[in-house]
């Protein structure tokens, strides 16, 4: 099982050479962890990007996907995370949402490299 968090998403949608190596990481559907505050992130970068179908489109995408929503466990965890890594409210609930279903996080952001079960991919790189 694998949550892919919105950094990737944005890289694979828009078909950056990142985006492209990166597709070869993205697991099948049923083992494609989603937390809703990523479709949130998600719908919220389409629409300003590309528009409402498009944004459409990749919502129903998720939905076929595993959706896990916010919960009260998976909020007191991103608490947790949040006050010993510093993270940021949403990353901590990404974050939060991989460690509740015992998956690993792939991501390009850089705050979350060192962070156990974490598969980091450097924009840069």
């Amino acid at each position: 099982m694998r949550v892919v968090d919105t950094s990737v998403w944005i890289e694979w949608l828009t078909g950056t050479p990142l985006g492209l190596r990166l597709a070869k990481e993205l697991p099948p559907r049923g083992e494609w962890i989603v937390p809703t505050i990523v479709q949130l992130e998600l719908s919220k970068w389409m629409m300003r990007e590309v528009g409402e179908e498009r944004a459409d489109q990749v919502i129903a995408y998720t939905q076929k996907c595993v959706l896990v929503p916010l919960d009260t466990h998976i909020a007191l965890v991103s608490a947790e995370l949040h006050r010993q890594h510093k993270l940021a409210t949403a990353d901590a609930i990404v974050y939060a949402t991989a460690q509740s279903r015992g998956a690993d996080l792939l991501t390009c952001d850089a705050h979350f490299a060192k962070l156990p079960m974490v598969l980091y991919r450097s924009k840069a790189a």
